[in-house]
């Protein structure tokens, strides 16, 4: 199934099963543990990220080939860093470029990985049973805040307003049985910038969940980014950064098309 969130004429929120681009049949009950579809059909008037996170957790490094590209070593270990929840942004709203971050921010693809129940101490066997759905992120990264010239401060550089668009649906397990096996795409402008797959990852999504559940408890609607194929800007010759007028579009098969605008913070 694959579930939006969204706000319908009245200006009400709704989860929903998505018809089509402007229409959706309604979710009763909780997302996150027992819910039903009824046969209620309602107009999206806006489409919204598929949930609001109670943590934003990201795997750095976690394609062979993107660790080849920035010259670091495959880790032994997954490399993990958060993104602030005000990072969150919709499907179709702007990425924002802030003042203090010019001419340095980057895009990252990559598929999320939404969580159904807590999770703590769990198998890697056992892993994909917590899994609510996959989506598609970008990982909006300020590069100088990132690396050596803003301190390498990775949290920061990832979590200015709107660095972290999902969207622009969850797609139930059922619909993706092995996510390690999935097209990811990024287009800017319309010209091809990441296209490979996610049997790429170094670490796979039941290592990932399993790793990050050791003595930490994740909460219903933790989303986890897994990471971003090679293509990055930063690494052409020239640089590609985002500017004011981009638009920039996070595709993976099976999922969908997550698609925004950039401009200028002020």
């Amino acid at each position: 199934m694959k579930i939006i969130r969204f706000l319908d004429s009245a200006g009400s929120i709704h989860y929903g099963e998505r018809l089509d681009d402007h229409s959706a049949r309604l979710i009763t009950g909780d997302v996150f543990g027992d819910y039903q579809t009824i046969d209620e059909t309602v107009r999206v008037e806006k489409l919204l990220a598929p949930v609001v996170p109670t943590t934003i957790l990201c795997i750095g490094l976690n394609y062979r080939f993107h660790a080849q590209e920035v010259g670091i070593k495959i880790p032994d270990h997954p490399v993990l860093f958060m993104k602030a929840l005000n990072a969150l942004q919709n499907p179709g709203d702007p990425i924002l470029l802030p003042e203090v971050a010019p001419g340095e921010v980057d895009y990252e693809a990559e598929l999320a990985v939404i969580l159904r129940k807590p999770a703590k101490r769990v198998s890697r066997s056992d892993a994909l049973d917590y899994v609510l759905g996959y989506t598609c992120a970008n990982d909006v990264t300020a590069r100088r805040w990132q690396k050596d010239g803003g301190g390498g401060q990775w949290c920061r550089a990832k979590s200015f307003d709107t660095f972290c668009p999902l969207g622009p649906c969850l797609v139930t397990p059922d619909e993706i049985p092995n996510p390690n096996n999935l097209q990811i795409k990024t287009t800017l402008n319309g010209k091809t910038m990441q296209d490979w797959t996610t049997s790429d990852m170094i670490f796979d999504i039941p290592a990932l969940i399993s790793f990050l559940s050791e003595g930490t408890t994740l909460l219903p609607g933790t989303v986890i980014l897994t990471g971003t194929p090679q293509g990055v800007g930063f690494t052409r010759t020239p640089p590609v950064f985002l500017k004011s007028g981009d638009e920039v579009t996070i595709e993976i098969q099976n999922i969908g098309a997550l698609t925004n605008s950039v401009q200028d913070e002020k």
